[in-house]
């Protein structure tokens, strides 16, 4: 049977974090599809798109950050101190009041919010989950063992598609199999230069944190997204970073 027309899914197997940033850049310049926005962030611009990818890092910790090689003209997309910082936005509820969520907020002091009138205006509240999932999850493990598939840390909620800005982080599901805490994550909509980088330092962090409070060891990360992007003003880096100078996006 032929799979013209069908999704392209690709997999990749990576050492680290680095080397994963690496790889998917390398593939989506060759395998990723060009289209418009109509809806969502930079909207009417273009981004070159994985229809669909998981990739497969087998030591995160080794090394968390992108390494640009000396002589590029392009900056780092991140570093450890906006990392360590991003560790403290994802293990805290706070959020600003313009921030509808933040990604720490459902997972360790989860809200929803209430629509309700008053006297004919529209009233907004919040009703508190009063569950922190991270401790959760570490409680599990440590008093109940591992033979379970329920330790999964969900950031998406039913609501969320009303929402202009819905999360694109959805779910974190947690493993232990040989003696070590895996992750296996999933992003709607992601962007492979910016986005990317970040938030998997930022929740390698949370694991090796997750994996010393319940006593093993650092395992490994599966990411799984059908969004994985690069929109248009970061082609020519994306060209830079791999070599690949003279590729045509089309």
């Amino acid at each position: 049977m032929s799979d013209e027309g069908g999704l392209k899914p690709v997999y990749l197997e990576a050492f680290d974090l680095d080397d994963a940033w690496f790889q998917c850049l390398n593939a989506i310049l060759e395998k990723g599809q060009v289209y418009k926005i109509t809806r969502g962030s930079y909207e009417g611009q273009r981004r070159l798109e994985f229809d669909f990818i998981t990739v497969r890092v087998k030591k995160p910790s080794n090394q968390i950050i992108p390494i640009i090689p000396e002589g590029m003209s392009i900056s780092p997309p991140t570093n450890m101190e906006y990392v360590n910082k991003y560790l403290n936005y994802l293990l805290t509820g706070n959020k600003t009041k313009t921030e509808e969520y933040t990604y720490g907020e459902r997972l360790v002091d989860a809200k929803v919010r209430i629509k309700e009138y008053k006297d004919g205006k529209e009233m907004l509240s919040e009703l508190r989950l009063n569950v922190n999932q991270v401790q959760e999850v570490i409680n599990i493990y440590k008093k109940q063992g591992f033979g379970t598939n329920q330790a999964i840390m969900e950031i998406g909620m039913p609501s969320d598609i009303k929402l202009d800005d819905p999360p694109c982080l959805r779910l974190i599901d947690t493993r232990v199999r040989y003696g070590k805490l895996h992750f296996i994550i999933y992003f709607r909509s992601w962007d492979l230069w910016g986005g990317f980088p970040s938030n998997l330092g930022g929740i390698q962090l949370v694991k090796q944190y997750m994996a010393d409070e319940i006593g093993i060891d650092d395992g490994e990360m599966i990411l799984v997204s059908k969004g994985l992007h690069l929109y248009e003003y970061t082609w020519e880096w994306a060209k830079q970073r791999t070599g690949k100078y003279d590729l045509e996006v089309k």
